[in-house]
């Protein structure tokens, strides 16, 4: 049986493709930046500025440290201002409160702080979680496993109890390097094999799985 389970946000917990590629797509083009949308969406999980950087280099466009930090202050205000569009998935307030009180919960993402903490509260699952980690808090973004080990260090939790539930390649490649279990869930922007070629534990299309989410988590094996 696990002792604490960590989710990712983008594409896990919340449908965000729309606002995170809106507000990369408006900052970059500010900057002189043009990408198309797929671009950006295969990169969401990675973290602000590392997406930034890749599209800076994807348009031959030199920049430096402060460039790139108003572009992503920019990308963060207009995200900010597009939460109230962003919806749950289904099945996510279920088995968050079917976990509540079971076990150490704690929310591990790429999204900035400021945005993170109004969707959760506009969303009311922030009372779900003992520990939130965003990319403000953390050096290295996913695939590196920093987010999901410092989020076992804050829960008191060893590595190897935890399980993970993530919806991309770089989360479950994060999570594998971090020694924990992971749940992979194809409700993002990667398919169910793109996912299963980075060996997780389980593929499961949607969190209304419920009981077999849970039937992993609380196993015994």
């Amino acid at each position: 049986m696990a002792k604490a389970v960590i989710f990712d946000l983008d594409g896990t917990l919340a449908d965000t493709k729309r606002g995170v590629v809106q507000s990369f797509q408006k900052a970059l083009r500010e900057a002189g930046c043009v990408v198309n949308d797929e671009f950006i969406e295969r990169r969401i999980g990675i973290g602000t500025k590392k997406t930034i950087i890749e599209a800076f280099r994807e348009c031959h466009m030199r920049f430096d440290v402060l460039i790139l930090e108003k572009v992503a202050r920019e990308k963060i205000g207009i995200q900010v201002g597009l939460t109230e569009s962003v919806s749950l998935f289904d099945g996510v307030t279920e088995l968050l409160e079917a976990l509540h009180g079971k076990m150490r919960i704690a929310l591990a993402t790429m999204s900035n702080r400021k945005v993170v903490d109004k969707l959760l509260l506009e969303k009311g699952i922030d009372r779900y979680f003992d520990v939130v980690i965003s990319a403000d808090e953390v050096v290295n973004p996913k695939p590196d496993p920093e987010v999901f080990l410092m989020s076992a260090k804050k829960m008191g939790v060893d590595s190897i109890d935890c399980v993970v539930v993530e919806d991309s390649v770089f989360g479950v490649k994060a999570a594998k390097e971090a020694n924990m279990k992971c749940i992979a869930v194809s409700s993002g922007v990667y398919s169910g094999k793109e996912l299963q070629e980075e060996h997780p534990d389980m593929v499961i299309n949607s969190l209304i799985e419920k009981e077999k989410i849970l039937g992993f988590i609380f196993s015994r094996k």
